[in-house]
């Protein structure tokens, strides 16, 4: 068996572009002979893998993935370099795959299937993201991914009690909640949740309107709050008409309405909402 130098495996990474340790086990296995390492590299995806990672990968997918039961549920994002490739069946069943195995093991090592599919699709491929929820007391996970796959919701809604969680009118709420975050794009459950600085800077715009110039003192402080209050009904979920109802409420009263009826206290917890190309602006 030939030496295996560290000169002797920068290289098989200079020839072929594949990660350091990807090198040295070729080698092994190749007993030191370069070329069969290059053979093996070649075989297993690394290399073509490593040498489309510098190549922009902008489109893509959302899927996600929720446990039985709705206890725990996953977001991912996956990009590819073309639009054609992100509609193709096989991409998406690529996708819905790496979304179930990271709900079933949050630490799950992706980059062997990453590999295998930039070989196979002839595209560079990029896992940009994942998240992870799992319901704390009485609630739901659920998911939405809106028609293309460009857009994906997960929520965590909770419940007073535990038999209210196999109501379907709870159920119902719960999607309808995803399809409301879907649309509506906000940035916060609840007012609460607003970092103080992102309301400062509101603030600070609304004064510096030319509307308000001139203002009397005692006026000012009521138009700056109705400002302010506009601007939660966009950022804010619970602030936000409800779109299922052509916003003639908002999701707050929404849900205490369903709440009201099941005679329970349920609660937005928290959700995440990926889109496409976020992580690459």
């Amino acid at each position: 068996m030939a030496e295996i130098t560290p000169a002797v495996v920068a290289k098989l990474r200079e020839m072929t572009g594949a990660g350091m340790m990807e090198c040295k086990k070729a080698l092994t296995a190749a007993s030191g002979e370069l070329e069969a390492a290059v053979d093996i590299l070649r075989k297993s995806g690394s290399a073509s893998a490593a040498k489309k990672a510098t190549r922009d990968a902008n489109e893509g997918l959302i899927a996600q993935y929720i446990l039985p039961g709705g206890q725990a549920g996953v977001l991912v994002e996956v990009n590819c370099e073309t639009d054609f490739v992100a509609r193709n069946d096989s991409f998406r069943a690529f996708c819905d795959d790496l979304a179930k195995k990271v709900a079933n093991d949050p630490a799950v090592d992706l980059e062997a299937d990453r590999i295998a599919a930039v070989a196979r699709i002839g595209e560079n491929i990029k896992i940009a993201r994942n998240a992870r929820l799992e319901v704390t007391g009485n609630g739901l996970i659920a998911a939405y991914i809106h028609t293309g796959a460009k857009v994906g919701v997960l929520v965590e809604v909770g419940a007073g009690k535990a038999e209210t969680t196999s109501r379907e009118e709870f159920k119902q709420l719960v999607k309808d909640i995803t399809l409301q975050i879907a649309a509506g794009h906000p940035q916060a459950v609840s007012r609460e949740e607003v970092p103080a600085d992102v309301v400062a800077k509101e603030r600070e715009i609304a004064a510096q309107s030319d509307r308000l110039k001139g203002k009397p003192a005692a006026a000012l402080e009521k138009i700056l709050q109705g400002v302010l209050d506009k601007f939660y009904q966009t950022y804010c979920l619970v602030d936000q008409g409800f779109v299922k109802r052509n916003s003639e409420v908002s999701v707050k009263e929404h849900v205490g309405q369903v709440a009201k009826q099941l005679g329970d206290e349920i609660t937005i917890r928290r959700f995440v909402r990926f889109q496409v190309g976020e992580t690459n602006v």
